[in-house]
């Protein structure tokens, strides 16, 4: 092998050993999770009655308004339904809930697995964010998930 190449191999195995050493040195940032993901985790951690860390998933301004205990005793029945209907969750869907002034939210709806083969689910677990950048739950709540009637069909009277 030729000087030039054997130095040049040389310089490349150095600089690569180098960059693996830096890149192993220091640690990567966990990638963001999505907001399901998000809504995902919280529920979870109601689920578990790990109140401490969904209080922690939760906007600022609603843990500067709600304590402890209180979001506790608003996040037990989603922990009771979980116990009657196991922990396992399945995202249901996702929307936009429209309020009022057009103001607008943006919800995940959870079923439990257990339900998945009734359709509609009975109960929906739903978590609710401010925006779609928004990582912070902004909401959450145990829904009734009542099946639409169907519509009445529309009879004319006929003419003779």
């Amino acid at each position: 092998m030729q000087a030039h190449k054997k130095a040049l191999l040389i310089a490349g195995l150095l600089m690569a050993s180098c960059g693996w050493v830096s890149a192993q040195g220091s640690p990567t940032p966990a990638p963001r999770l999505s907001q399901a993901q998000a809504a995902h985790q919280f529920l979870r951690a109601v689920l578990r009655a790990d109140y401490a860390a969904a209080y922690r998933r939760m906007a600022p301004e609603v843990r500067h308004t709600i304590s402890l205990v209180q979001f506790e005793t608003s996040a037990r029945p989603l922990w009771r339904s979980g116990q009657k209907h196991r922990q396992a969750i399945e995202l249901y869907k996702l929307g936009v809930r429209l309020g009022d002034g057009g103001a607008s939210r943006l919800f995940y709806a959870f079923s439990f697995a257990a339900d998945s083969a009734r359709k509609p689910p009975p109960v929906l677990l739903e978590v609710t964010f401010r925006d779609t950048a928004a990582r912070a739950v902004l909401g959450f709540g145990l829904r009734a998930n009542t099946p639409p009637l169907p519509a009445k069909p529309s009879v004319a009277p006929r003419k003779r």
